[in-house]
């Protein structure tokens, strides 16, 4: 099937156009904040999910196993028992995985993909697998670029740090 090309004239950019852009990007911010708020409202409601007989059991962790038995009261449900982990607890989709600040969280391997980050938009998480003279590094960086760190690490990185550079 052969595609009709556009023969009318092109659409030209106005200030109206641009107004319209500008007040549907408030709209979108505006609705961001609502949706913030009420995930952390829907958070501060949630509770923590439990292993079954975590509470009774030294050897069980408590990090949330599925109760998979035929008869089991946690599975079926039943009052009186643990909640459930239920698709009903999810944050709303715009604000999923969002930092509390409001910002999108980047996590950050390298200098490189630090350089490409919007201070306005996004807060750095550097990753757990980054040694420690690379993450000094990192934070430099982040610091001359003014982004927010969310995991600068410890207090005995920089006495470790000034110790190293007293010597």
């Amino acid at each position: 099937m052969k595609q009709k090309k556009n023969r009318g004239k092109r659409h030209i950019k106005t200030k109206t156009d641009e107004k319209k852009v500008e007040e549907n990007e408030g709209l979108e911010n505006r609705e961001k904040q609502r949706q913030m708020r009420s995930r952390s409202a829907l958070k501060s409601k949630k509770p923590d999910f439990q292993r079954f007989e975590a509470w009774r059991y030294k050897r069980l962790g408590s990090s949330w196993r599925k109760p998979k038995g035929i008869d089991h009261h946690m599975r079926t449900k039943e009052s009186g028992w643990p909640k459930h982990v239920s698709i009903g607890y999810r944050s709303p989709k715009k604000v999923r995985y969002y930092h509390p600040s409001g910002k999108e969280e980047k996590i950050v391997f390298n200098l490189k993909e630090l350089e490409g980050t919007d201070s306005s938009k996004q807060v750095v998480r550097i990753a757990h697998t980054v040694g420690l003279r690379k993450r000094m590094k990192l934070l430099e960086r982040a610091e001359e670029l003014k982004l927010h760190v969310v995991n600068p690490g410890r207090e005995e990185y920089e006495i470790e740090e000034q110790e190293e550079a007293g010597s």
